[in-house]
């Protein structure tokens, strides 16, 4: 099971057929294959189904979540019900924790690595490291050290969130998170901010080109003003102090449930205009960024 792994490490295998964003508004999809481009739906909740959290369990309704994926995608008929179909599967970004660790040494075997990375994540996330899903890209930093861009969920968690598809017959062979995916919709170079607010949290990432530099994700109450600025001012001194570089852009998504006034007013304090995220399908929502980054890096992929 490769859990939360960003798609650009993905070497030549075809990509998967199908490829779902589980949100708190719903269940998304894009069907690839079918002649033209990619086929988009999307089911909303009627009722509360999942609620993300990295500790407590998501799903509340895991039949009416079932319910949704398979009027989404109908089992086929014949042989082919027996043959579980590839999926591509991506998670509301606060049921992770995605960390970024610079080491002087690190070692060339997996499960040294494997073992580092849990280690130095272990007294960070509020759930036991030793029964987590954890993945890991590693890249050359500054000088002789290496960064590894990390992410870690309760293994059991992400099992639960896989089960409606293992019931309609998919191999959710690829797992990533919403904000991870959507940084493919991010443009190639620059130093730029993305905040995705989704459910009752907001996800930001600091970002050279669509390297994540930093990523936080942060319950909100209200979405008002002072706890939007409470995590943008940070960010941004962030990126000035260890950056040496205050971002050009920032790029939003979800904030059109914001008031006008209050979007207004942070933008005028952070001197940026905050542009929606989008892709050439359509502008990006909280429900399906993360869907259309994927089909971003699927397009440049080919």
């Amino acid at each position: 099971m490769a859990i939360l792994e960003q798609l650009k490490s993905l070497v030549d295998d075809p990509p998967p057929a199908f490829v779902f964003e589980l949100s708190e508004r719903g269940v998304a999809m894009a069907r690839l294959g079918r002649g033209g481009g990619p086929e988009l739906s999307f089911a909303p909740f009627p009722a509360p189904v999942l609620q993300a959290s990295p500790v407590k369990e998501n799903v509340s309704n895991p039949e009416l979540l079932s319910a949704h994926v398979a009027s989404l995608a109908p089992a086929s008929g014949g042989g082919q019900s027996r043959r579980r179909r590839q999926a591509a599967l991506i998670l509301p970004d606060y049921c992770t924790r995605i960390a970024l660790l610079d080491f002087d040494s690190f070692p060339k075997d997996p499960d040294e690595q494997s073992a580092l990375v849990r280690f130095r994540m272990k007294k960070t996330v509020p759930f036991d490291m030793d029964a987590a899903a954890v993945s890991f890209q590693a890249r050359k930093g500054a000088g002789k050290t290496t960064e590894v861009l990390a992410a870690a969920a309760a293994a059991e968690i992400v099992s639960r969130y896989e089960a409606p598809f293992r019931v309609a017959g998919f191999h959710t062979g690829f797992v990533t998170t919403s904000m991870l995916a959507a940084l493919d919709l991010l443009p190639k170079t620059g130093l730029q901010v993305c905040a995705k607010i989704g459910g009752q949290t907001m996800t930001v990432a600091v970002c050279d080109g669509r390297q994540p530099r930093l990523v936080r994700c942060v319950e909100m109450e209200n979405f008002e003003a002072d706890e939007l600025m409470g995590v943008l001012y940070p960010t941004f001194a962030y990126a000035e102090d260890e950056l040496k570089q205050r971002p050009a852009r920032m790029f939003t998504c979800g904030f059109d449930r914001l008031d006008p006034g209050v979007l207004a007013w942070c933008a005028g304090e952070m001197g940026l205009a905050f542009e929606p995220l989008d892709s050439k399908w359509g502008a990006a929502a909280e429900h399906n960024a993360g869907l259309l980054g994927w089909l971003q890096a699927q397009e440049e992929r080919d």
